[in-house]
């Protein structure tokens, strides 16, 4: 049977996981947030279509929510561009930290590289060693295959009805409190947790404006200094 660029051939050694068991998690907040986009970006006046090819060409989240607006007030798409890349600085971190992990396989890499959320990020780096390209990509596909789901019921609804999708909020905030306890519960130390927790505490009482950009500045500096006990100091 062929195989596709995106999924490669199964790897006999790779461990037994369940990629749906994992993604269900962020289907618990891309559904309904992606509801919350498409409805949105409908009732600023776009077709409900142009709010799915958002979801699976731009794929961005916080920065499509933020192109609503901007898009409604006539800016041109360069600002919005720009505007996009500032919200998504982080993810050279993200990449950053899994370049060791990301497949060898072009296509794969970088569908892998272009559908690195917040969440995807979450779930890829509790994988297990040895894990198979197929089974990361088949990660990504899913968790953007929700937020895809989601966009498209909340465009249809807001093409056909005027109803208030208040209160679906709250989703975002419980899907990163589920994925920080799994990064919890996976991680051999809970002290990266203490010190984001400690960081925006220093950062609130600083700055409370800016408190979730100097905590994580403060985070990404601890994480550059601090050595954990037992790691070896590289070889000069």
């Amino acid at each position: 049977m062929p195989t596709t660029p995106f999924l490669p051939t199964p790897d006999p050694q790779s461990p037994h996981i369940s990629v749906l068991s994992l993604s269900v998690p962020v289907a618990m907040g891309y559904v309904p947030l992606g509801m919350v986009f498409g409805f949105l970006f409908v009732q600023a006046g776009a077709p409900w279509w142009l709010a799915v090819t958002a979801s699976v060409l731009v794929f961005a989240g916080a920065a499509q929510f933020m192109m609503v607006p901007m898009l409604a007030a006539g800016l041109p798409l360069a600002s919005i561009a720009v505007a996009t890349l500032v919200v998504n600085l982080r993810h050279i971190f993200y990449g950053l930290s899994l370049l060791d992990k990301l497949p060898k396989q072009p296509m794969a890499r970088w569908y892998l590289v272009f559908a690195l959320t917040d969440e995807t990020y979450s779930v890829l780096t509790t994988l297990p060693p040895g894990t198979s390209t197929r089974q990361m990509v088949a990660v990504a596909l899913l968790n953007q295959g929700w937020w895809v789901l989601g966009t498209l019921l909340g465009a249809l609804i807001g093409a056909q009805a005027q109803i208030a999708l208040t209160g679906l909020d709250f989703a975002l905030a419980a899907l990163f409190a589920v994925l920080a306890v799994e990064q919890w519960r996976s991680a051999d130390s809970a002290a990266p947790l203490w010190v984001a927790v400690v960081s925006y505490a220093v950062a609130w009482a600083l700055m409370p404006q800016q408190a979730l950009l100097i905590a994580i500045g403060l985070s990404v500096l601890a994480g550059m200094v601090w050595h954990p006990p037992g790691a070896k100091e590289p070889m000069p």
